[in-house]
């Protein structure tokens, strides 16, 4: 199960305006650095929560269908499944139905389960896609507040140590207190 990102969300959670304030900034000089920063803390925290903060594409690609026709969304929250393919032996993409499409967004993460009319691929490789959007919503204010807050706090950070470790090489550090904020956010594996 691997999934790619088809559409990167239209904005930040955290505006320039906002991170400048956390960082009390009165000039524009580092707007280019704050903005970069403030990219990478949200890359950060979806790469290890498993989240979509603001609403944005995927793409999942699966071998085969579970036995259950159970599929799990790896990325959430789930705001809506747009398509699903699945190849023949010939290459060929079959769109599936979503009107039979059963979703449980009571995760994370989500489940997707097929209809039983779904059939095993053809190929052998990749041989099923599906694309969802995922995310809290289209603009900040959907974006709970406490992960907001550990983005600032994140940013933060990079900016202390922004002479000692390239923008490139971010991020190196998490601050005190990151952890304990998006706790309740992270996916736990068993």
């Amino acid at each position: 199960m691997t999934t790619s990102l088809l559409l990167a969300p239209a904005l930040e959670p955290v505006t320039l305006a906002e991170a400048k304030a956390h960082l009390m900034l009165d000039t524009s000089a580092e707007d280019g650095l704050v903005s970069a920063l403030i990219t990478i803390a949200r890359e950060h925290l979806e790469r290890i929560t498993g989240l979509c903060l603001i609403s944005q594409k995927h793409r999942l690609y699966l071998d085969d269908l579970p036995e259950d026709q159970g599929v799990l969304i790896p990325r959430g929250p789930l705001i809506r499944v747009d398509a699903i393919r699945i190849y023949d032996a010939l290459g060929q993409a079959v769109a599936l139905s979503l009107a039979g499409l059963v979703h449980d967004r009571g995760g994370p993460p989500a489940r997707l389960f097929l209809p039983d009319t779904a059939v095993q691929p053809g190929r052998p490789i990749n041989g099923i896609e599906v694309d969802f959007t995922a995310g809290f919503g289209d603009t900040a204010v959907d974006v709970p507040g406490t992960l907001k807050r550990a983005m600032l706090l994140h940013v933060g950070q990079m900016y202390l140590v922004r002479g000692a470790v390239a923008l490139a090489d971010q991020p190196a550090v998490l601050p005190d207190g990151y952890e304990r904020l998006i706790a309740p956010f992270r996916l736990r594996r068993l």
